[in-house]
């Protein structure tokens, strides 16, 4: 959960559910917890031990844990587990980064990783990051100003509220480097090496003006492995529980048992509860008569659609939003259309318009309406 102060604003816990699931399991087994091995509905594991996310362990009880039947002939059953993996797959298997395991050794710059970014990056993510495509903004400008607009409420409308960005927001640059390892660029993931995957962090760290160790990230800088492990972004402590270090399983336990933390407070602490948990937190207030009607400006009632201006350029819209894939495959044009236009070309619209499992997102990731991206889906089918 990312903190404000004492206020909880976000409840964006995915970078430590993986850790709280681990943590679980782990404890449950070492204690011997299990679901035949609990007392009704526990909030503890076997060891005493509070269960750590603050829900409960119901125990198997005549075939059924809690409301829900269990197939007792599967709980019987004898799993083959396989071999030991060897050495090599388990290198090829644990390609994740994190704050404590650096990447591999390697290097690129902030020069390259721009290069890198306007060829595969930029149809996406747009200029500088900026965002576009129904795709997010990694930067809005220098991290460290815009992390402390992450204490910004919006009480009243014309305030500026929170930017969350790479730079601002994100506790570690480990994710970053991992992501663009292993899941970019889409749909052509795992096809970068680990100096273009240096070189893309680097231009990361640079349109979001970061300080590593002292030093600018500046156009002539060069991200390797030891400047990486230097790196510090300025929200890594935003965010709670504390999950790092040898007592952050215990820091999650103690957290989650304070509902307080989470953004409420339990009418009755001690009580397990369903419905009517929470003391009130808000007090609604109504507009007496009609509401408002004084807005300013005041509130248009036209309905017309906007006039369109110019004609629509098939061409420029398929270099800039598909050619990154279709240059490739299924370009203008190419023979290969005729396996999927058997159907027709409604078929082919209709997938189109609504991503595929291939990879393909819907609209190509932009933002045409249906008539402009079917201009495109002829013009990709017929080359002309």
């Amino acid at each position: 959960m990312f903190k404000v102060n004492k206020l909880i604003i976000s409840a964006s816990i995915a970078a430590s559910a993986a850790f709280f699931m681990t943590a679980c399991n782990s404890e449950a087994s070492a204690s011997g917890a299990s679901h035949s091995g609990a007392t009704a509905a526990s909030t503890a594991y076997a060891n005493g031990k509070a269960v750590i996310d603050g829900g409960v362990v119901y125990p198997v009880v005549n075939g059924k844990t809690s409301d829900y039947v269990v197939d007792t002939q599967a709980e019987s059953m004898t799993f083959n587990y396989g071999r030991t993996p060897t050495a090599n797959e388990l290198a090829a298997w644990d390609t994740d980064v994190t704050h404590i395991k650096l990447p591999p050794e390697g290097s690129g710059s902030v020069e390259e990783g721009e290069e890198l970014y306007e060829a595969q990056c930029v149809m996406c993510h747009g200029d500088f990051g900026s965002g576009g495509g129904g795709y997010p903004s990694l930067s809005k400008g220098n991290a460290v100003e815009l992390q402390k607009t992450l204490t910004n409420q919006r009480f009243d409308p014309d305030a500026d509220g929170p930017s969350r960005f790479f730079g601002s927001y994100w506790p570690q640059a480990s994710t970053m480097w991992w992501y663009i390892h292993d899941g970019m660029p889409h749909p052509m993931s795992k096809s970068l090496s680990v100096d273009e995957t240096y070189a893309l962090t680097a231009y990361m760290l640079n349109i979001n003006e970061m300080v590593v160790d002292g030093v600018e990230v500046d156009d002539d800088y060069v991200l390797d492995q030891e400047k990486f492990s230097k790196i510090v972004m300025p929200n890594v402590d935003g965010f709670e529980p504390e999950i790092r270090g040898k007592d952050g399983i215990e820091n999650v336990r103690a957290y989650y048992q304070d509902a307080s933390n989470f953004g409420g407070q339990k009418v009755n602490p001690s009580e397990r509860c369903m419905k009517d948990c929470l003391e009130p937190t808000a007090k609604p207030t109504y507009i007496a008569g009609t509401g408002i009607s004084d807005f300013l400006p005041p509130m248009s009632t036209v309905r017309d659609l906007p006039k369109e201006e110019g004609g629509f350029d098939v061409k420029a819209a398929y270099e800039s939003a598909c050619a990154m894939c279709h240059s490739a495959f299924l370009a203008p044009g190419s023979s290969d259309w005729d396996s999927y236009t058997g159907e027709g070309m409604d078929v082919v619209y209709k997938k189109g318009l609504a991503g595929t499992e291939g990879g393909m997102p819907a609209k190509g990731g932009a933002s045409f309406t249906d008539a402009e991206f079917k201009t495109i889906v002829d013009y990709l089918v017929s080359g002309k």
